[in-house]
């Protein structure tokens, strides 16, 4: 039997305080692409489960599927000017 542990994501916290933030706030166009990044680099992810459990009910409040929030999110991303001006580059889809 293999032993299996959560393993720690080096990410995880700047990544609890957006997670906080999608929970606590509207979801703006600019959080549903947060929510969108989050959930792909956590997918599978062998840990944060904290954070795999607050993403998910981040998505219920949304009310919409994932499939839904990445159809909106492509959108989104396509007009462009999502991250600009930000002071920080959020394109760290890993």
């Amino acid at each position: 039997m293999t032993d299996k542990t959560d393993q720690d994501h080096p990410q995880y916290r700047s990544d609890r305080a957006i997670v906080n933030q999608l929970l606590a706030e509207e979801l703006t166009n600019y959080n549903l692409a947060e929510l969108g990044r989050l959930i792909i680099r956590y997918r599978g992810f062998p840990g944060a489960r904290d954070i795999q459990r607050d993403l998910k009910k981040a998505l219920d409040k949304s009310g919409m599927t994932e499939d839904e929030l990445y159809e909106k999110t492509r959108v989104l991303h396509a007009q462009g000017g999502l991250y600009q001006n930000l002071g920080r580059n959020r394109e760290d889809w890993s």
